[in-house]
């Protein structure tokens, strides 16, 4: 079937039930699966609830489209042992060219708002993890401490799937693990997080004006963003 054809809705009643520890969910009594045919079943109550509300939603046709948690959820549960680890990783990567240690060495009030916005991360991560990242002026490549990977890579090596596949979507966005990390941990709202990694982009705007295809490509970004928030904060309820 073409992936522009909606398949019809072929059933009538959505409900979540118990499958082996996690919560799965029902169409019409029966156990629906993910594109791997592995059984979509969330690990917690409160992610399963929001995915059967996406099924429920659904009109005459599917639309898969609407259905983000949906997709991350099914994801996360076919992603091998290689997958896990991969993300991990990929989330781990991030910090050697994190997104809020790089800073501009001018004009100064651009350097500032980015230490302002940053520095209270960089805190948080040696705070929480016990990671201590150097900054930079410029665009010349500074070594983080090996001990600094290990801390995070350490915090992560017992999450689930889901997490990290949250996690790493979230760090893609943001260019930034020290960002994707703040979010799971609740450090700020999932919007100031965002706006966190926008910094240069706002600044930009001011000095020059909107670009709306730019400003387009970013409202895209923050959905995502938004709903990998969700996701993590779902998984935690």
């Amino acid at each position: 079937m073409s992936e522009n054809v909606r398949p019809k809705r072929f059933y009538k009643e959505v409900a979540v039930v118990e499958h082996e520890g996690r919560h799965g969910v029902a169409l019409d009594g029966r156990k629906t699966k993910t594109r791997g045919r592995n059984v979509l079943a969330a690990p917690t109550p409160a992610l399963a609830e929001a995915v059967a509300a996406e099924w429920d939603l659904q009109g005459e046709h599917i639309d898969r489209t609407t259905m983000p948690l949906t997709a991350m959820l099914s994801a996360a549960i076919d992603g091998g042992e290689e997958d896990l680890q991969a993300w991990r990783e990929e989330i781990v990567k991030y910090l050697g060219s994190d997104l809020v240690c790089y800073r501009a060495d001018a004009p100064a009030v651009l350097a500032e708002r980015q230490a302002a916005i940053w520095d209270p991360y960089i805190e948080f991560m040696r705070r929480e993890f016990g990671a201590i990242l150097v900054t930079t002026a410029g665009i010349v490549a500074v070594p983080q401490a090996d001990a600094s990977f290990s801390a995070v890579r350490g915090a992560l090596a017992k999450e689930t799937p889901e997490t990290l596949f949250g996690l790493q979507i979230a760090a893609a966005i943001a260019g930034s693990a020290v960002l994707a990390l703040a979010l799971w941990k609740g450090e700020e709202t999932a919007e100031s997080v965002f706006e966190a990694s926008r910094v240069d982009e706002r600044f930009q705007e001011e000095k020059w004006g909107v670009d709306e295809e730019a400003k387009a490509r970013e409202n895209r970004l923050r959905a995502d963003f938004l709903k990998a928030a969700e996701f993590l904060a779902l998984l935690d309820s």
